[in-house]
């Protein structure tokens, strides 16, 4: 299969923090691809060195064969980049801010129009054609920041967090354009806090401190998580993950909505001391059960390791 992004030894610092650090990944042409880490891990930085908005201060990146350091504005061609930010011009109409990237990116007349009416049927904005910018909904104007990233017809596009903030039905139907968008062959890397959205990816990097630390399937991830997860269901979920903290049998506890996840190395020699341990707290109503782990507790594993 062919290689969309080649990264090898890339090194990014900023004064003394080393925010990417020797790290090297490949991309396969055509999959969907996701970053996750916490903030700070270098997963900003790791687009911007992509689409070569930084230089690293060592190794190599190509894109599409295309050497993304000494070949820069080759490259930037055949990208889309849409960073964490809204960055279109708001006192600019949806149309306008189309034409606009289409002339950056030197997208002919003759086939701005058709581009252009496409990219706002599929993304259910024509009706909002003359409307500006500033005036969407959150999640209009990241449809619209996607449209311009696409008005060129890149062949890989870079999306950083691109749905932060915005809420779950909008995120929902802006990961149905993209899947869209991917099955007709273009490749889409992703940064992303939300581990529901990695689930969709074909598959899934962790970055901590500026270094992958796993990559591969999201199912792959989490069959390689190392022990069991227990469930704890309790009311009282502060007063229960205090509670654990010290059980030398937990590994990590963390809580995942209403419930509480506890990563152990045996579920079954876990759970009795477990209970005993939220008992003498009394917390005894707490109800356990072993789960099969989630791609959040494959993360949080590779986190607190």
């Amino acid at each position: 299969m062919a290689t969309a992004i080649e990264i090898s030894g890339v090194t990014r610092r900023f004064g003394d923090t080393v925010a990417v650090d020797r790290l090297s990944l490949e991309v396969a042409a055509g999959e969907i691809f996701a970053l996750v880490g916490p903030d700070g891990a270098g997963k900003t930085t790791l687009i911007r060195l992509i689409c070569g908005a930084l230089s690293p201060d060592a190794g190599e990146l190509y894109v599409d064969g295309v050497d993304a350091v000494r070949q820069t504005a080759r490259v930037q061609a055949m990208i889309g980049y849409m960073p964490q930010r809204f960055s279109l011009y708001p006192d600019l109409s949806v149309m306008e801010n189309l034409r606009f990237y289409g002339d950056i990116f030197g997208v002919p007349r003759a086939e701005f129009g058709t581009r252009a009416q496409s990219l706002l049927d599929e993304f259910a904005l024509a009706p909002f054609g003359g409307r500006l910018a500033d005036e969407l909904s959150g999640g209009m104007k990241q449809k619209l920041a996607l449209a311009c990233t696409l008005i060129h017809s890149p062949t890989t596009i870079l999306l950083d967090e691109p749905t932060a903030g915005v809420d779950p039905v909008s995120r929902r139907e802006f990961w149905r354009i993209l899947y869209g968008i991917n099955r007709s062959g273009t490749t889409i890397f992703v940064s992303t806090p939300y581990m529901d959205e990695a689930e969709r990816a074909d598959r899934v990097a962790f970055i901590i401190r500026g270094t992958i630390v796993s990559c591969g399937t999201p199912q792959d991830l989490k069959d390689h998580l190392r022990g069991d997860v227990i469930e704890i269901v309790c009311p009282q979920r502060a007063q229960a993950r205090r509670a654990l903290r010290d059980e030398p049998l937990v590994r990590s506890i963390e809580i995942f909505g209403e419930t509480l996840h506890a990563l152990v190395d045996s579920a079954r020699d876990a759970m009795p001391p477990i209970q005993r341990r939220l008992d003498a707290a009394q917390l005894g109503g707490a109800r356990l059960r072993e789960i099969p782990p989630s791609l959040e507790d494959a993360f949080v594993a590779r986190l607190t390791s």
